[in-house]
């Protein structure tokens, strides 16, 4: 029976987890109060804006707003999974997890993908010992990794293998060590014939190249064949299954992603030796995109670690004309894209291994070339004088300018190019504005809005900034009340109310059940789906007469409501205790309770006053637009209503007192 780790077990590794301890081990952090201050690993900065709270066992960036705690952190820095990170903490402060059983459909699914991963951990272990323990392996695979000029401690660092070239030796072994035949099949390791039902291997008499995902878990394998027989494919990758999806894949991330982040640039290769070579030769912000073209999942892996891609070129036109189509992903995502063109048509494996690593970092310095620049010359070459030729390559070129979202960036670009091709840049814009004019009006409905005249990025009406101006007090109201129900839910709050004699009265009951039954009176919600998430989770817990904590809420496995929890939780600025030595003492919501109660007050009474005039603003426009004197006297007495809550809202506000 398939288990999952207990709400107990979380809670114990989550405690034992000192979040010092464990960003300390990524992180130079200093001391300041009760707090720990340093340099955020998530973006650039000069002044440390990232904050470590032991108290609450959270992390905090206010530069780039990254939040959580000792699981989060492990996520977002070491990309485990949720379970990853729980068991890396487990191992790291000797707890034994005890597991629970998962519901009949969660096994299953659970199940699956972990039996996956145990065979592909199997292959890969199965191929490691045929290559450096068999006859078969020594003599061709290993002799073939040591011609390549690869180290033995290279060769073992990427888990390099070897798969015999009998018809299903793996095969046969793996069943006989108890793996299924259904997930050999479905990781694509074993091939079953439709007519016969006859199993063989796919990679049979090929050195093997395992693919691994960040946290390092195997999920698929490339294989290049060693003989000449020209009817065979020279690579044999996995095919896609539950586990492995080329798409979201670079090959070597694991063994990369510190220098990417440390060195604040990736450069991105074609092949499996290529990315070896170059780590062999020091340069280990190296990756593979593995045959593919770039895709969407894989520049986003990428920027989780930096802005700055350089792509790596061996000099065939026509390799590169096919990736260039890709690359405007990368622009679009505001990333930086430069390239380099190797010497004499060398590739990066026969580069690496032919210079040191200061000639490398020397050649790569000297000639890198932001894309545009790269992508103006090449094209410029073909196009020659032929002048449509030339139109078409002025019009390629701005659109890859035109995903650009940074102005600036855009602004560079166009100068840039004007000077490369001899065009005015006033030319240049009128063009640009025409492609984003037709862009724009191509998301238009059909038989819709009237063409415009100018980009949408440059129309910014009064009305647009009326309501940017509201949707800012919104997401501010709806974020105060959040953060009041995550730091105090469970604190008793003394609130005003009108009784059955139209007196005021005071009430004393926890600020989660006031926020709760204030808000579910008037059926209010909030625009934000992931603060009415765990609004609801709130309202539930209430229900059920157990409140929820932050340090309770850190346990959800919803990595969303994780962050913004620890986001909520979160403190810039602390009481120093040098104030509380000379006995001045400062009010705040956890030592007194009229402070908490007046921001309770004012949280919900606000929020519900910016609702009634929405609903206000609303009906006087339809109080406008209405001919029917019944509509117009049923709209009449709900605006009453509406105008005499605002008044009471107001009056409330304004005796609010801290």
């Amino acid at each position: 029976m398939a288990k999952r780790i207990p709400d107990t077990t979380k809670r114990a590794i989550i405690e034992a987890a000192r979040i010092d301890e464990v960003v300390g081990e990524f992180v130079s952090l200093k001391k300041r109060g009760a707090n720990y201050l340093g340099l955020c690993p998530f973006h650039q900065e000069k002044t440390p804006s990232f904050i470590v709270s032991p108290a609450k066992g959270i992390f905090k960036c206010f530069g780039c707003g990254k939040g959580g705690d000792s699981v989060s952190f492990l996520m977002e820095h070491e990309h485990f999974d949720y379970v990853e990170a729980l068991r890396y903490l487990a191992q790291k402060y000797n707890i034994e997890i005890e597991e629970e059983e998962l519901t009949p459909e969660q096994a299953k699914a659970e199940n699956e993908r972990e039996s996956l991963y145990h065979v592909t951990q199997y292959a890969a272990e199965h191929f490691i010992k045929n290559l450096w323990d068999s006859e078969e392996g020594r003599s061709i695979g290993l002799s073939y990794f040591r011609e390549r000029r690869f180290t033995d401690a290279i060769i073992k660092q990427f888990q390099l293998g070897y798969c015999s070239e009998g018809w299903d030796t793996f095969t046969q072994e793996a069943l006989k060590a108890g793996y299924d035949k259904k997930f050999l099949v479905q990781s694509g390791l074993t091939i079953q014939k439709e007519d016969t039902g006859k199993l063989y291997d796919r990679f049979r008499g090929r050195v093997i190249f395992p693919i691994h995902s960040i946290s390092g878990r195997v999920l698929g394998f490339g294989g290049r064949i060693l003989s000449a027989d020209k009817s065979k494919a020279k690579y044999v990758n996995s095919p896609e299954s539950e586990i492995y999806h080329k798409s979201n894949v670079l090959y070597a991330i694991p063994f990369a992603k510190r220098e990417i982040v440390a060195q604040d640039m990736a450069y991105m290769v074609e092949g499996y030796a290529d990315v070896i070579s170059m780590h062999q030769a020091g340069i280990t912000n190296v990756v593979a995109s593995s045959g593919t073209s770039l895709t969407e999942d894989q520049i986003k892996l990428i920027s989780h670690f930096t802005k700055n891609l350089t792509l790596l070129y061996d000099g065939d036109p026509a390799g590169i004309k096919a990736s260039l189509r890709g690359i405007d992903m990368v622009l679009a995502k505001d990333m930086n894209v430069r390239v380099v063109l190797l010497p004499d048509g060398q590739d990066p494996d026969d580069f690496a291994r032919a210079h040191s690593t200061e000639e490398i970092l020397a050649y790569l310095k000297a000639n890198a070339v932001d894309f545009i620049t790269f992508k103006t010359r090449l094209l410029l070459a073909d196009a020659g004088n032929d002048p449509i030729k030339r139109a078409e390559l002025i019009d390629n070129i701005l659109h890859s300018i035109s995903v650009i979202p940074d102005e600036i960036k855009r602004a560079v670009y166009v100068q840039e190019c004007g000077r490369l091709l001899g065009i005015s840049e006033a030319d240049l814009y009128q063009k640009l504005n025409r492609i984003f004019r037709n862009d724009f009006q191509k998301q238009l409905p059909k038989g819709g809005a009237a063409p415009i005249t100018e980009p949408p990025a440059q129309q910014k009406s009064e009305e647009d900034m009326r309501q940017s101006e509201a949707q800012v007090l919104q997401e501010t109201l709806e974020r105060e009340l959040m953060r009041l129900l995550v730091n105090h839910g469970r604190a008793n709050t003394r609130q005003t109310y009108i009784n059955t004699e139209g007196k005021e009265e005071k009430q004393v009951l926890p600020v989660c059940a006031y926020i709760v039954m204030e808000l579910q009176q008037d059926e209010l919600t909030f625009s934000d789906p992931l603060k009415n998430r765990l609004f609801s989770i709130f309202a539930d817990s209430y229900d059920k007469g157990d409140i929820p904590t932050a340090e309770d809420l850190l346990l959800s496995e919803e990595p969303e409501v994780r962050a913004l929890v620890a986001d909520l939780s979160a403190s810039r600025f602390e009481i120093s205790k040098v104030w509380e030595s000379k006995n001045i003492f400062v009010h705040t919501e956890q030592n007194h309770g009229p402070v908490l109660d007046a921001a309770v007050m004012q949280a919900v009474q606000s929020f519900r006053l910016k609702q009634v005039k929405d609903m206000l603003e609303k009906l006087s426009e339809r109080i406008k637009e209405t001919s029917d004197e019944l509509d117009l006297l049923a709209l009449m007495q709900k605006k009453k209503r509406l105008d005499y809550m605002k008044s009471v809202l107001s009056g409330m506000l304004r005796r609010v007192v801290c």
